[in-house]
């Protein structure tokens, strides 16, 4: 076979749209995330275009060079900075073709896009508002749609359609910025019928943002005060007496039931503390992954059991890492989290990579299902 030939029996490469940033708390995560993920995919199957959204929501062309520059041991972390660029998704279903107004207002294009990867953790982008857009353009992406994206991002709701499904998850209070408003006193009886210590959550936040770990009454309306500065509605939920383990689900090819990985991974919390958002990213000293987890054969297959549940009953597609604590009496479910942590040493793909798919596969993997997944309509 001469050169020419193999160059044209090779496989065409994809175009995939690279987007991260967002007007989310967790807009700088979503910076480092996607510089992972530009650093380890496929150039031989994939061309990128870096697309960020700035914290105001402004839509702007990245360049490589910019993202390399992202990093989580930074001073700061990293911020999509508005360069005057604007990116115009297609017009229609008729076309995939982007374009740009570059700084001095000329239009050009940039290609035509196969699949989005969207990198975006939190609002405006894993609660299913992006997803929408792209399901108006008849544009394939990666991760979960409308449904299962908001519905996870959800914590009261997705736990309330769990909890009828028969999944066991952890006892929770609900109530919202105006009920507290209307009712003061109803802060002093959030914790009826709950367990100390309490974790007071933002109904739709990720990364443990605005959580906070309260050992007494009294720290309560500090705890809710915290969580309402992200969502109008807040969960206190009880404590739950178990080990911190997560497993990793990827959707099946064709018409197969979803994956999941091989091993479980395994939070270890030294000192009273929690899995916070700085011990996520930005001080780690106190915690440590058990990768894999000592689990016993039962506990896995009641882990795996509950997580493809989960996922099936959620609606979730392509990914989604599902945490659970595995207590004395089984597992109870944390959260299901449909755009999880995905750097490099985040416990999604490590999961995966310690199941037999590197990082750089994992990558390949997901954008595949997202082109292959048929219609929702």
């Amino acid at each position: 076979m001469t050169e020419t030939s193999a160059r044209q029996d090779a496989p065409a490469k994809r175009t995939v749209v690279l987007l991260f940033g967002g007007r989310s708390s967790e807009h700088g995560i979503s910076c480092v995330t996607a510089a992972g993920v530009l650093r380890a995919i496929d150039r031989a199957k994939f061309d990128v275009i870096p697309v960020g959204i700035t914290k105001q929501g402004a839509t702007v062309l990245m360049r490589e060079a910019d993202l390399a520059e992202y990093r989580l041991d930074a001073d700061a972390l990293p911020e999509v900075a508005d360069n005057g660029t604007r990116v115009l998704w297609p017009a229609s279903t008729a076309t995939r073709e982007l374009r740009v107004i570059e700084e001095g207002g000329v239009l050009r294009g940039l290609g035509r896009a196969e699949a989005v990867l969207p990198m975006l953790h939190g609002p405006y982008g894993e609660d299913g508002t992006v997803q929408g857009m792209l399901d108006l353009i008849d544009l394939p992406y990666v991760g979960s749609g409308v449904l299962g994206s908001a519905l996870c991002m959800d914590k009261h709701a997705v736990k309330t359609v769990l909890a009828d499904a028969g999944i066991a998850v952890a006892p929770w209070n609900t109530v919202t910025r105006s009920q507290l408003d209307a009712d003061p006193s109803l802060a002093s009886r959030l914790d009826a019928g709950l367990q100390y210590p309490l974790f007071v959550k933002p109904a739709r936040a990720g990364s443990s943002v605005g959580v906070t770990k309260v050992t007494a009454a009294a720290e309560l309306p500090e705890a809710l005060d915290i969580a309402f500065a992200e969502d109008r509605t807040v969960l206190v939920e009880s404590g739950v007496i178990g080990r911190e383990v997560e497993i990793a689900v990827l959707e099946g090819r064709g018409d197969a039931r979803p994956r999941t990985s091989s091993v479980i991974g395994e939070i270890v919390i030294s000192g009273g503390g929690f899995y916070d958002f700085a011990s996520k990213y930005l001080d780690g000293s106190g915690v440590r992954l058990d990768l894999p987890a000592e689990v016993t054969a039962d506990e896995f297959a009641a882990l795996q059991r509950d997580a493809v549940l989960a996922f099936e009953i959620a609606q979730c597609a392509g990914l989604a890492r599902v945490d659970f604590f595995l207590t004395d009496d089984g597992p109870v479910l944390n959260e299901i989290n449909t755009l999880p942590g995905f750097t490099p040493i985040s416990m999604y793909p490590r999961l995966w990579e310690a199941s037999g798919m590197s990082y750089t596969d994992l990558i390949t993997e997901l954008v595949e299902l997202a082109v292959e997944r048929r219609p929702a309509y």
